[in-house]
């Protein structure tokens, strides 16, 4: 194995590399030079101080190398290198990563993940029986029996037969079909999210007169969600509009005027009427003085 042992001629090339960094760079933008490093045989990278202020730490590379048996040095390439010391951009980030609530604006497109855990798979119908089988059809037959018919006035013969329901039509009244839904994980980190923005520990229910659960203004969510989140539909409230928990609260409530105010202890009263006995302590010569309290003595008589 050879040493890297710098090419002499390479090494002493530092005229031709400063001119090469000089060509490629701006006008007094080359500093002093640092040092020579072998990348291989015959092949020297020159260093140079790069004095632009926006490349604080960066330093002119310009690589040069020689043919085998020649003594003309020849400039290979020049770049510009951060140093140990580098003033570097921040990694990388991909988008996904990025991405903040309140960056979508109008005309961009957020594609979702096909493994995106705050999604499920919806009702798709593959899982039914084809349509003339007979699973298929004495599923829609029990289905059919339980569901009213339409009656038209007249005979029978003019009656419509009934519709027989079916696992899509029930998916489709549920809001169900769809290629994906919302997944119990996705439910829990909207309603964390909620919480957190308009839930019991803001500052803004902490000095409300009630909570939403008792405001005419809170639309109640469907599904599970009803138990604990609303829709705020005051126009003056700072959350209109918003999902907010059902202990949340604010100023404008539909009934902060009318709000009763909370009870206060009564002030105490002394009873002056009682006559508490008076407790004898001896006296200092002998005799013994009643006791009226701190600081006073009767006379004994």
């Amino acid at each position: 194995m050879r040493s890297r042992t710098p090419d002499r001629l390479c090494a002493e090339a530092v005229d031709l590399a400063r001119a090469a960094a000089e060509e490629a760079a701006l006008p007094g933008m080359v500093g002093e030079h640092i040092g020579a490093v072998a990348d291989a045989d015959r092949v020297v990278t020159h260093l140079f101080t790069a004095n632009d202020p926006g490349y604080r730490g960066w330093r002119w590379a310009v690589t040069v190398a020689r043919a085998s048996r020649a003594k003309l040095v020849t400039i290979d390439e020049t770049a510009l290198l951060p140093g140990p010391d580098a003033l570097l951009a921040p990694e990388w980030v991909p988008w996904s990563e990025r991405l903040r609530p309140g960056d979508m604006g109008p005309g961009d497109l957020l594609p979702t993940e096909a493994e995106d855990l705050r999604l499920e798979p919806g009702f798709t119908g593959e899982d039914t029986p084809p349509p003339n089988s007979a699973v298929a059809e004495g599923m829609a037959a029990d289905v059919a029996d339980t569901e009213e018919a339409d009656v038209l006035p007249g005979s029978p013969a003019h009656q419509p037969p009934p519709a027989r329901g079916g696992i899509a039509a029930l998916a489709e009244e549920l809001g169900m079909r769809r290629a994906r839904v919302l997944s119990r994980y996705g439910l829990h980190a909207a309603a964390d999210r909620w919480e957190e923005a308009f839930g019991p520990k803001t500052a803004m229910a902490q000095a409300a007169p009630a909570t939403c659960m008792t405001c005419g203004f809170l639309t109640l969510l469907p599904g599970s969600l009803r138990q604990a989140f609303g829709v705020c539909a005051n126009e003056f409230s700072p959350a209109d509009g918003r999902v907010v928990s059902l202990a949340y609260g604010c100023g404008a409530h539909s009934e902060a005027a009318v709000m009763p105010k909370p009870p206060r202890p009564a002030p105490p009263v002394v009873d002056e009427t009682v006559v508490e006995p008076l407790a004898l302590r001896p006296e200092r010569d002998g005799g013994s003085v009643e006791d009226t309290g701190p600081g006073e003595e009767l006379g004994h008589s």
